[in-house]
């Protein structure tokens, strides 16, 4: 047996460092290199510890006795090192207490000092003539080190009172991210874009930082502003009620709608309004990718009726188009409207100069993604026909109960053709699944091609059968609508007919 050859001291670590071990091991897998490096410290400070039991009067007495307390000294780190390893990271957390880690490391330190202390007094330094001869050294260190000495204190300081934790969302100036580290010298942030920011503690204690969320809580709604600008001649009115009516129907993800968003008139500049459209952050996390898409939806908003965004008065055009330039311009448009409408069968009946004269009346009508185009209900005395982009119709049952899909529609669709011709509400709510590039047929751009062939009331009457047909198949497949009343297919055309002429005055 070899005990006899060891410290009295070292029976009691070894069996301190074996209940450590059995703690930490298991849970602490991520630590395991250092929990082992440990391990090999210590079994070399009994190693030690050992050879000086086995040297015992073959060498000076004096030097056994040194490399015997510096073996237990080193022995007793170990410890420590396991114990407060397998308090403060298993068994605490197991009781739900929650201890920083900056404030764990500074209680494990202090063991160590402590430690050292005691070996200190039982191997018979005079701590009174230690502190008297070490006076002028310590007040140089302290000098040289504050700086130091004040990140140390800041980094414990905000943990302590929990002022900052680990998964917070801080901004400090232009800079903003999540806290991902808090070490005896520096806080580490991860900002939005990845970057890895360090920022010394004694910096957050001496200046202002804002706390934008906090992981204990739900994050805050966070205020953000969106600026454009559009010509003065455009009513303040119209813009707000466009871009808010836009913003509060569309499907947008990230954005609260409780606060309202605001479209605000803040400022006037040469030759246009400044406009601000205020709205509430749920996630901090993507705030650029909302701004983006708030934008989008603004500039949709905003062509579809007809509103450009300005351009200062003092912009210089040097880029001069021909007139033969515009016209080929015009002239691709308008091939492309025409192509749009010969997709209709509504129109089939059309002269192509009626045609051509319908095509010039057509509306550029855009919508973002999310965008609610038509609303199941509503009454809008206008079709759309889509040119780009794809489109969802949703049916809500009259009992109220949960919307269902009906159908997609794409490029060559048209949907509202009951509204423009008869002035019907809408039968089904139509959402943009995509950026969608739409033209817009008004009833004023249609009425003086009908008034001046009311004959073709009787052919297009019986085209919207088709169309009420194919909706109604669509709605009784889902078991909730039940059929219509039997009647002959000739009488339903005639009664279509006969409200196209009292839509149209005819």
């Amino acid at each position: 047996m070899l005990i006899p050859f060891l410290s009295q001291e070292a029976p009691f670590a070894i069996a301190l460092m074996l209940t450590g071990a059995a703690l930490i091991f298991g849970p602490l897998r991520a630590w395991r290199r250092s929990l082992v490096n440990t391990g090999v410290f210590f079994m070399a400070c009994l190693a030690g510890d050992l050879l000086a039991g086995l040297l015992a009067g073959q060498l000076q007495p004096q030097a056994l006795r040194w490399l015997r307390e510096m073996a237990v000294f080193g022995e007793g780190l170990a410890v420590i090192r396991y114990l407060g390893l397998a308090l403060f990271n298993v068994i605490l957390p197991r009781m739900k207490v929650d201890v920083s880690g900056l404030l764990a490391d500074i209680l494990v330190i202090i063991g160590y000092i402590a430690w050292a202390f005691l070996r200190l007094n039982l191997a018979g330094v005079q701590f009174t003539h230690l502190f008297a001869t070490s006076a002028v050294l310590t007040a140089v260190l302290a000098i040289s080190m504050q700086d130091t000495l004040g990140n140390l204190l800041g980094g414990l300081a905000l943990q302590m009172d929990n002022s900052l934790e680990i998964g917070d969302w801080i901004q400090m100036g232009d800079v903003a991210g999540r806290v991902t580290d808090i070490q005896w010298r520096y806080t580490a942030i991860v900002t939005r874009s990845g970057e890895r920011v360090v920022i010394p503690n004694s910096h957050l204690m001496k200046n202002r930082y804002a706390l934008i969320c906090n992981k204990r809580q739900p994050a805050p709604l966070q205020r953000r502003s969106i600026h454009f600008h559009v010509d003065l001649s455009v009513p303040p009115a119209r813009v707000s009620g466009a871009v808010l009516r836009d913003i509060r129907s569309a499907r947008i993800g990230n954005i609260s709608l409780d606060p309202e968003p605001q479209c605000l008139l803040t400022d006037f500049g040469p030759g246009y309004a400044h406009y601000q459209l205020r709205y509430w952050l749920v996630d901090p996390g993507p705030d650029e990718a909302t701004d983006s898409e708030l934008r989008h939806h603004i500039l949709a908003a905003l062509q579809r009726e007809g509103i450009r965004l300005a351009v200062s008065d003092q912009t210089i055009h040097l880029v001069q188009e021909g007139e033969a330039h515009r016209e080929e311009v015009r002239a691709r448009e308008l091939n492309r409207r025409l192509q749009a409408i010969g997709q209709i069968d509504l129109f089939c009946r059309l002269s192509e100069a009626e045609q051509l004269e319908l095509a010039s009346r057509l509306l550029h009508a855009p919508f973002a993604r999310g965008d609610i185009v038509t609303r199941q209900g509503d009454i809008a005395h206008w079709l759309y026909i889509i040119v780009e982009g794809e489109a969802e119709a949703w049916w809500q049952p009259p009992d109220g109960g949960t919307q269902r899909l009906l159908e997609k529609r794409g490029p060559g669709s048209v949907f509202g053709e009951l509204g423009l011709m008869t002035g019907a509400p809408r039968r089904a709510t139509v959402l943009a699944t995509t950026d969608l590039i739409a033209y817009r047929l008004d009833k004023a751009g249609f009425e003086h091609i009908i008034r001046a062939r009311p004959e073709l009331a009787e052919g297009m009457s019986a085209i919207l059968e088709e169309r009420l047909e194919h909706f109604r198949a669509l709605e009784q497949g889902h078991g909730d609508t039940p059929a219509g009343a039997p009647g002959s297919p000739a009488s339903e055309v005639a009664a279509l007919g006969r409200k196209i002429r009292e839509f149209f005055g005819l």
